[in-house]
């Protein structure tokens, strides 16, 4: 991102990004800090140990497998956020959601790259006699174009499958990890 004039002063030319960190004016002082976005993502699982992707529907990343998640809401506790986003995007509110992992990712979105702080959760989901997992599932329709069941019992699983963020592929061998344990 580029500033042609500082946001608080007017100035022309007069901010400059520091330290890979935050815009400076020269002529005010106004500071603007390159926050990460938080976002989350959970780790479900079918009863034949199958977990759960979204096909994604836009970019970044179309038409890639991803994990049920999206981006924290302000004042939202990062558990709530993972409860809600799987609400939102599968129609489905995962129980027991246990933080496993973060990792640092790019999110690329409007021309502008944003730094995220990706955290990852397992959940699990009640289980009804009268419908199977795939069965529940509701597709966010601007979000979402189809689900993905896959069996992940090696780390060879994780690397052959088409999937969207580098931050989620070490999540997967994180929770492949923890499993073993």
């Amino acid at each position: 991102m580029q500033f042609i004039y500082c946001p608080t002063c007017g100035a022309r030319d007069s901010v400059t990004y520091k330290d890979n960190r935050h815009w400076v004016c020269s002529a005010c002082g106004f500071n603007l800090y390159n926050n990460v976005a938080a976002s989350v993502a959970t780790i479900l699982q079918d009863n034949r140990q199958r977990v759960l992707f979204v096909v994604r529907e836009k970019e970044p990343r179309k038409g890639f497998l991803a994990l049920p998640g999206g981006f924290v809401d302000p004042d939202e506790r990062a558990e709530d956020a993972a409860v809600r986003e799987c609400r939102e995007e599968i129609g489905v509110s995962p129980e027991k959601v246990e933080f496993i992992a973060s990792y640092p990712n790019t999110y690329e979105y409007g021309h502008v790259v944003y730094k995220t702080c990706d955290m990852f959760f397992t959940g699990t989901l009640a289980e009804d006699a009268e419908k199977t997992f795939a069965e529940k599932l509701i597709p966010q329709r601007e979000e979402v174009a189809g689900f993905a069941l896959e069996a992940i019992r090696t780390p060879e699983d994780i690397e052959k499958l088409p999937i969207a963020f580098p931050s989620a592929v070490q999540a997967l061998h994180r929770w492949l990890e923890l499993k073993k344990h």
